[in-house]
């Protein structure tokens, strides 16, 4: 389990990571990415990405211009353009809004978004992140989690898969683009699935 890059730990349940140091490249984030079949194939402008992740375009552009949660498909560059947000992205974007509401510093949001986009694709969906305020950690398993809270400190948690699951609801009924082609993908609403199914039974 992983925090902010000190050296501090519980028990021996050690920090996060930091970001690696400027000049050096971070290890690319997975291939697969989470939201189901071809979500790696769909990308997301602002207004859905903001939707989806419950932020405000002010937030997100701020974020993006810090480097804090940049777009992995397409950065802004110059004022015509517009971003395009991959599925993950809009994941992190959602947890570092939690952690930022919970009063983590921005160091550890920092760190805890680098974790978010290098981790395995795998890992996501059992991964749980806690944090004591100061410190972000990443507990993988039951053990590491019993081993966090066995002192007694303060501590709360985000489970990713379940933000995971919020995110993958929200962007099914948000536009998205075809990142191959610039096609624009229509939002899938409740209430054409229920027609859909309603026809199915019929």
């Amino acid at each position: 389990m992983t925090g902010n890059g000190d050296s501090r730990a519980v028990g021996e349940v050690a920090a996060l990571p930091g970001p690696p140091p400027p000049g050096l490249r971070a290890r690319p984030a997975a291939r697969e990415t989470p939201g189901g079949p071809g979500a790696e194939r769909l990308g997301y402008r602002g207004p859905s990405a903001c939707a989806a992740a419950g932020i405000t375009y002010r937030q997100l552009d701020y974020w993006a211009r810090t480097g804090l949660v940049q777009p992995s498909i397409r950065p802004a560059h110059g004022s015509g353009t517009q971003r395009l947000y991959s599925f993950r992205d809009i994941l992190v974007l959602k947890i570092v809004k939690r952690l930022l509401d919970a009063g983590v510093s921005l160091q550890s949001l920092r760190t805890a978004a680098h974790a978010l986009r290098t981790a395995e694709a795998g890992e996501l969906a059992g991964m749980t992140l806690m944090s004591d305020g100061a410190t972000v950690y990443r507990c993988g398993s039951p053990d590491e989690l019993a081993e966090l809270l066995q002192d007694g400190r303060g501590v709360f948690g985000i489970a990713v898969g379940a933000v995971w699951n919020d995110v993958d609801r929200a962007l099914g009924q948000l536009q998205a683009e075809r990142v191959d082609t610039g096609e624009a993908v229509p939002a899938e609403h409740p209430a054409d699935e229920l027609a859909r199914r309603r026809h199915r039974s019929g």
